[in-house]
């Protein structure tokens, strides 16, 4: 059975997943340390983990497998969850695959290299809007229909 498993504690867009997992009838977990505000629907769970470090990362991979689908940006989390033979996008809508996780950790570990090298370099993306959430909801929604149809 499919299930969306959501890392929720830094997720933007929580409110199109649920949306696009309630249209689906999918089962939704929104894993976090705790702060967010509760939803009340049979179909979502609500899953408050420890404070320690990657709490929600371990509870996450260690239940997620082929037919599930992950949204998160901690790419390590995310080749955790590849491994497993889950689904996961990040919260842009972005896939990560099994053909692109490794690139991405590379590209992730080089800018926390550079971070390092350079204390001042100020970090900065540009802003979230419209588009980026339509996009998501757009891929989140092929992703859940890719995902039931290889649900084991």
């Amino acid at each position: 059975m499919t299930a969306l498993y959501i890392d929720a504690d830094a997720c933007p867009v929580r409110e199109e997943a649920l949306r696009v997992a309630l249209r689906h009838g999918v089962a939704m977990y929104l894993v976090s340390n705790g702060g967010i505000r509760p939803v009340d629907h049979p179909l979502v769970h609500m899953v408050y983990v420890d404070q320690g470090a990657d709490a929600a990362d371990r509870w996450i991979a260690d239940r997620t497998g082929p037919g599930d689908v992950v949204v998160t940006d901690d790419t390590v989390l995310a080749a955790r969850c590849l491994e497993g033979g889950a689904q996961v996008i990040k919260n842009n809508g972005e896939p990560l695959t099994t053909a692109n996780i490794g690139q991405v950790l590379a590209l992730r570990d080089l800018a926390a290299d550079l971070r390092a090298a350079d204390p001042f370099r100020q970090g900065g993306g540009k802003p979230f809007g419209k588009p980026d959430r339509a996009r998501f909801s757009d891929r989140l929604d092929r992703a859940l229909t890719s995902a039931r149809k290889s649900a084991p």
